[in-house]
């Protein structure tokens, strides 16, 4: 249980966020996006194009199943939570924190859907997939961060306090 496992929308924070804390812990940093791009030798928005949102949800899955890491934390992508052996995969080697932030900050972050490789259905809108994808988030955290006017540097502390205070409590 020594990964911290960031879950969340798209524009999160989870990669910035996760760099910082890993400084703090002085744990690895692994963001699973990257990850898939080299594995597949495409980007993100590549693979969806070519595979479409279904094909790139199992790539995902199976990318992410099979991360095996100690001591590190790890930033998902926003559709990890699709994939029921990779968060199954996640339980068990670590704390999975969902990042939480609410729609219109995310909408504001985001900005151009098709540059970032969000798995977004044709003709779903954002506010439609943010709706769908909550009750996931919430479903798989053993912790959740409402990172509603913190910095990133705060968002890093209050996860690192959070997850120490769980693992006591799992001791």
């Amino acid at each position: 249980m020594r990964n911290i496992i960031l879950i969340g929308m798209p524009g999160c924070g989870k990669s910035t966020v996760g760099v910082v804390l890993a400084k703090i812990l002085g744990y690895g940093f692994l963001d699973s996006d990257l990850v898939i791009q080299e594995s597949e030798n495409k980007l993100l928005s590549e693979i969806i194009e070519k595979k479409g949102t279904e094909g790139f949800n199992e790539v995902e899955n199976r990318i992410n199943s099979s991360i095996n890491t100690d001591k590190t934390v790890i930033a998902t992508g926003g559709s990890v939570i699709y994939g029921k052996e990779a968060m199954e995969h996640y339980k068990n080697i670590g704390v999975i924190v969902y990042i939480k932030l609410p729609y219109d900050e995310i909408e504001r972050r985001l900005g151009d859907l098709s540059q970032r490789g969000v798995s977004i259905r044709k003709n779903q809108s954002l506010r439609e997939l943010y709706d769908e994808r909550i009750p996931l988030y919430e479903k798989y955290a053993d912790i959740i961060v409402d990172e509603t006017d913190l910095t990133i540097s705060q968002t890093a502390l209050c996860i690192n306090k959070k997850y120490k205070e769980y693992i006591s409590e799992m001791a």
